[in-house]
Parts: structure tokens; sequence; C-alpha cells
């Protein structure tokens, strides 16, 4: 006699006796003996020229390696920003459908800006992890809401709530390559070195994912992995090995004219564009290089240089990574894609920054003062961007840059390489073919046998709506699969359409507030004319009017509506109960604590707030009591020489002070308040258990201080403070620390968005 099992699945017989039972294993989902692993390398604000493959002079051997023994896209489209195009990426749909039509740090209650994937949408690592595959990360995440991204959670939505096994990176928009605030699986963890140990996060990126490889091929050989490698680089701060600098010293000298000319000529010599392209002329605002000052192009040369350092340093990590399949025998049968997530990045401004934030702040640099500190560029007292000239450059022989739905935003260089599944004759050929970042998992789906699910984990499925390109990877000759594109970003759209032979794009570059209605659309045969130089808007009415009626059909089944141009609003913390940011502005930490990032954290720039210190301590237990910011812009609150003391560093420009009064051994309450004053300024008060104990002017307020978060009982990554060492933990007993903040104006608000929009 059967008897029923109390779990549904089981499959087997259960009797009364085991010799009247029938056993049943449950067969964990295996890949095919054959399936090939799959690399993912995502490159971030790399234009379409700034490979050596695919013009530039910046040597990216690895890459062009990978190239002359794959096949080289060379018209290869993406989203305008990072998060849309990840999410395209990883999903294989439209950017807008799954949620992500801007950057992960905020919501707007509409289904097309959620700040995460939405969970009808599986992502390839969770699709390909369900059928046996091993699942790794290692790089920059952002696709999780960032105010989500703290040690406090939740992590539905950081990578191992979205298919992945293992994950090492950070989770934010970017971050400091010598000081990064990591995150290993689903906790923070510290930087396992320094800059002066020779740390490089894109080094350590790279160490960390081979060794999840070798974990898992050491003990299960049979199963098959992807791995996903979204590098820093080439995000601002522009920053590399000493080495790898003082390589390309001078080697800009010429001006972005003379270069940009020479990868132009490169790219027609190359054919990674056709031989009829123009070169675009100068985007407005980007000065002829011989119209600047001496110490104009000075700054303008290290900072390409910075770049260039930068994207080399980067090339040799995938070339480690590279031959660290190889040693493993495994890079025949990988299929390992390189590819960028948008174009240049235009946040650098006219002349370029040393500190992106006193930008935000409304401090422009003064030239001549940074060129007495070059040689800190690309170095870790630097979060530096290059200028409008050189990111032009990048994205030769384009118009416009990230942002942009012109093709310097979005049309960028991708790599596939396969020995095992690309004919030896057609290693080192080219792809022309339209190729959106959306057609590349539905590519893989087809390459693997897989059929994405219609429900995934009890959630009915979208579509995946991208179009394989394996016909076109395996025949030059084949036509492209997808030939209707739509393109969005904050106002700005576009669409690329094949209509009787003719590839057409209908673009507009718009400007928030302009009316959407009445605003001019550019069109373009991009066939003729690549680099979208010759409007013929004017000349084909009829045709820009059956376009722009495309995009709108095209934007209502992709999720698109409604248009939405807000960005300073949309960047400040919304205050609400049950989150990081409680109505009350009442923030109460009690150590030990991680690291809180900083859309988590109190947002003290620009705001008067008071904090409060609650202590137990003996003679000469000293330390750090709350920090915020880095060595290049931060505030730290200190015990030292039985002092509470303040170190106000507005850019290197350090305010000081120290209470009049000692603070007391045993228990003891600390506070500091900031206040506004007339103008940009302030005033810092200090008190000990509730009596004055000094204050100081403050000369400048900032309303951005940092992209780097707050720490409690330490200052973390780079000290902002030149009064200690280290992170300098406090050595007493701190209970607790209280914030509380006053009401933001809307000038921080307007900082706050500028400088979100410049770290995607």
């Amino acid at each position: 006699m059967a008897i029923p099992s109390a779990h549904p699945s089981f499959q087997g017989r259960i009797g009364r006796t085991i010799t009247e039972s029938e056993p049943w294993f449950e067969e964990h989902p295996h890949a095919p003996p054959a399936a090939p692993n799959v690399v993912f390398v995502l490159l971030d604000d790399t234009g379409f020229a700034q490979f050596g493959c695919f013009g530039s002079d910046i040597d990216t051997p690895h890459v062009d390696a990978l190239a002359a023994n794959g096949v080289q896209f060379t018209n290869y489209h993406v989203a305008p920003l990072c998060s849309p195009t990840r999410a395209s990426l990883l999903t294989g749909r439209a950017q807008h459908a799954v949620g992500m039509r801007s950057v992960a740090n905020f919501q707007t209650g509409f289904p097309h800006q959620i700040g995460h994937i939405t969970n009808h949408a599986a992502t390839i690592a969770e699709v390909l992890g369900a059928r046996g595959y091993a699942t790794f990360g290692a790089g920059k995440w952002h696709l999780a809401p960032t105010q989500d991204c703290s040690a406090a959670g939740p992590f539905d939505q950081w990578p191992l709530g979205r298919g992945f096994h293992r994950f090492y990176g950070f989770l934010e928009g970017e971050t400091d390559q010598f000081f990064p605030e990591l995150v290993a699986d689903n906790h923070p963890i510290d930087p396992p070195g320094r800059p002066e140990d020779g740390y490089h996060l894109s080094e350590d990126l790279v160490d960390q994912l081979l060794q999840m490889i070798n974990n898992s091929k050491g003990v299960r050989p049979d199963r098959p992995f992807f791995a996903y490698l979204p590098f820093g680089a080439t995000h601002a701060p522009h920053q590399a090995p000493p080495e790898y600098l003082a390589k390309y010293r001078s080697r800009y000298d010429e001006g972005w004219d003379v270069v940009r000319q020479r990868w132009y000529d490169r790219q027609l010599e190359l054919g990674v564009i056709p031989p009829h392209t123009v070169l675009a002329p100068r985007n407005p605002g980007v000065k002829p290089w011989d119209e600047l000052s001496l110490n104009e192009q000075k700054l303008a040369c290290r900072l390409q240089e910075a770049f260039a350092a930068f994207l080399d340093h980067t090339d040799d990590q995938i070339g480690r990574f590279v031959a660290g399949l190889e040693h493993l025998g495994l890079l025949d049968d990988t299929i390992f894609i390189v590819m960028a997530d948008n174009g240049a990045s235009q946040e650098g401004g006219l002349f370029g920054v040393m500190h992106e934030f006193k930008f935000f702040n409304g401090l422009p640099e003064s030239v001549d003062e940074v060129v007495e500190h070059l040689d800190d560029i690309g170095g870790p007292k630097s979060h530096t961007n290059y200028p409008w000239g050189w990111a032009q450059c990048g994205n030769s022989p384009f118009r416009w840059y990230k942002q942009n739905t012109h093709e310097g935003g979005v049309h960028v260089p991708m790599v596939v390489h396969w020995p095992a599944g690309i004919a030896a004759d057609q290693r080192g050929t080219k792809r022309s073919q339209f190729v959106n970042v959306s057609d590349v998992t539905p590519t893989l789906y087809e390459l693997l046998g897989v059929t994405p699910p219609e429900s995934f984990r009890g959630m009915d499925q979208l579509p995946v709506t991208g179009s394989s390109f394996a016909s076109v990877l395996a025949n030059p000759g084949a036509p492209a699969t997808n030939t209707l594109q739509y393109f969005e970003n904050s106002g700005s759209r576009a669409l690329v359409a094949l209509l009787d032979d003719i590839w057409w794009k209908a673009v507009i570059r718009h400007v928030p507030g302009d009316d959407f209605d009445t605003e001019q659309w550019e069109l373009f045969d991009l066939g003729a004319d690549p680099s979208e130089c010759n409007d013929l808007a004017g000349d084909q009415p009829e045709r820009l009017t059956e376009l722009i009626g495309l995009w709108w059909a095209e934007a209502e089944r992709h999720g698109v509506l409604p248009l939405d141009d807000r960005g300073i609003g949309l960047f400040a913390a919304p205050l609400r109960e049950n989150s990081p940011h409680p109505s009350s502005r009442r923030y109460l930490y009690r150590p030990p604590m991680s690291r809180i990032p900083s859309q988590a954290s109190p947002s003290a720039g620009g705001r008067m707030f008071d904090l409060v210190a609650r202590v137990s301590r003996q003679a000469g237990e000293d330390g750090v009591i709350w920090a915020t910011g880095s060595a290049g812009a931060g505030v730290s609150a200190f015990v030292q020489n039985e002092r509470l003391v303040v170190d106000y560093n507005a850019f290197a420009d350090h305010t000081i002070v120290e209470s009049s009064i000692e603070v007391p051994e045993g228990d003891c309450e600390l506070s500091v308040r900031f206040r506004r004053t007339e103008g940009a300024g302030g005033i810092v008060e200090l008190g000990v258990d509730g009596q004055p104990a000094g204050e100081a002017e403050l000369p400048f307020m900032m309303r951005m201080i940092s992209s780097l978060g707050a720490s409690i009982g330490l200052d973390y990554g780079s000290t902002v403070s030149e009064r200690y060492e280290g992170s300098f933990p406090f050595a007493g007993t701190l209970h607790e620390v209280e914030i509380n903040l006053a009401a933001r104006t809307a000038a921080d608000i307007a900082a706050t968005a500028r400088a979100e929009m410049a770290r995607q």
C-alpha cells in the first residue's frame, strides 16, 4: 500500500517499510554537455573610436587581439545612459519596458522608471542559472534602487537577487578606483588593499572573477558559466597606476583637432566606418585647439592622458582575464563579448575638471590654479573628467555625447570572440549590420538553444523583444535582423528604420522644458551620412513625419510614455517612513556599522544639521566619531588629544576647529552644529556635555560634498582630514550618533541632481 508523501514533487513510492518503497532523487537542471561559456565585458563611457581597433592610438592590444580573432561589430547601438543599457543587455528587452528609462537613482511612480529591472523580465543570469549554468558578476551593478544599496538592504534587486550566484563589485553609478565602496555577494566589505600597496579596482575585479570561475570549474568542470564583467572604467574618475600615466605623457600635446583627424583617418583605413563618412564638425562649445590658452591646453592634455592610461590599464586587465580562461583551457569554447554602455561622457564640461564636485557646487576651477597640481591627475587625490573636445574625439566621427540620442551617445564598439563557434575564415572580419543592445541576449539564447520562459518564479514574463543576430555573426552577407529601433533619454528621442532599402534616422536633442510637440526633429540617411551631418528634414518632410509616427508607435509598444524630462527634483531623496530617510529627518546610528552609501546617508551637503554623539572613553582614547566624503572633500568629527575636532574639508581648503573644553573621561555627549550664514558661508559650533566649546566660520559651505557616503566610528577610504592617518577608529565606546537635518533648499536639490547625473 502506497502512503501519500508530504512533498508534492516526490515521484517515488512510499510504503510502510523500505522494502515496500521506491526512492526518487530530484535532478538539478544541467546545461547540455557541449554548452559554451558566456562572458560579457562591459566598459563604461567608452566612445566608438577609443579602442585601438576602432581607430584610436590608445594601446588596447588585448581587445584588438579579440577583434582580430573574432568579429568586430561597427554598427552597434545602445541606450544613451548606463542603467538603461545594462537593463536592456541583461534582459533582451527595451529598457523602458523593464522599468529603467533612466538611472537607478530614483523612481517616478510610472512603470518605465521603477529604479530596477521589473521581476517580469528575467535576466540572462536568472535564465541560464535555471538551466544549470554557474553565474558570476564582478564590477558595476547600478540596477538596484540606490537607497537600497546599504547593508540594510533590501537585497532583492542586488545581483544575487537577480540570478547571480556570486558578485563582487559596487552597486552605484561610479566609485573611486583606489578607494572603492565594495560589496561581496550581499554584504559590504573593505577593499583588500590601498593605493600605496598597488591596489586598483580593475585588477581586483579580474582577480575575484577568475577565482569564482576557478572555484566552480575546479569542483564542477562539467558546469558552464556565465560571467559578467562590467568595469568601473572608463567612467570618471579617470584613475590609473603611475606607470600607465607616465606612458602617455605628452602623447596628446598636438590637441584634439589634430588627434581627432588622425583617429578618423585611421578609422577609414581600418574600415570601421564607410569610406564616404564625413568627420562631424566640432560640437557647440568645443573650441578650436589653438584658441585655448597654454594652461587650458596643459590641463586638457593631462586629463586626456589620464583617460588613455585608464583605458590602457583596463585593456591589460581584460588581457589577464583572457589569459586566465586560456590557462584553464576554456577560451576557445567561450562566447566572449566586449562592448561599451554608451558614448564618451560630456560631464567634464568645456575645460575638464580636476575636482568634479567643485563644478557641482558652482565653483568653477581656475585653470591657472589647477595646472599647479597636474601631477595629481589620474591618481588617488583626483576626481577628474576630461573636456568636451576629447570626449568628441573619443566619439569620432560622430556628433554629441553620452546622454544624447545622436550617434555620439548611442553608437559604440562591440567585439565578439568565439573560436569554437566562428568559422576560421570569418575571424578578423567586420559586421556593419545594425545591431542594438537589446539584441545581444536573444542572440545568446539562440546560440545556446534556450527558450526564454513565459513564467519565472511565478511571475508572468514580458516578451523578449530584441532580435537575434546569430545569422549575421555567422554570415557577413546576412541582412540585419533589427530594422526598427527607438531611442529615448529624458525627452531626447530617435528612431532608426529601414524603409525602401534606406536606413533612416529621425532624431531630436531635447532641451528640458522645451515643448515636445513643437521642437524640431532632424532627419538623416545613415547609409549616405553615417555621422549625421546632412539634415534632410527640410527636403523630405513626409519621410520625417512617417518616422515620427513610427517613433510614437514604438514608444507605446515598449512603454516609453509618458515622456519625462524632469531631472533636478527626481534626485532628491524622498522623505518617507519605512525608508532610509524618515520624514522626521532624524537619523540614529549605533556602531559597529558598515559604511553607508551616499544615497542612503543623511544628505549633509549645504544643510543645517545637528550631530550629537554619546561616548564613553578614558584618557587617550581618540578617534573618528563620524565622517563623510573623502580626501578630496568631506567633513570629519573626531576626538584627538582630548579635544573634539571638526575638519571641514572644502576641496582641500580645510577649516579646523578644536573644542576649548577637554573631552572628559567617562560618559560624555559631544555635539556639532552646522548653520548657514549670509551668502555661501556657514558656521560650525562645538559642544561638550551641553557647554559651548568653540566655533569657526566656514568660508564656503558645500552643497554637494562627495559621491562617497558616511562612516560611523571611523573614516572609511581616503581620509577626510590630514590630522590623522588611516581610518582612525574611535578607541573608546561610541554608543550612538544622532543626526537631525534641516529642510533642503531648491539650490541644494539642484546641486545634488547635477552631481548624480554625472555619476551615471
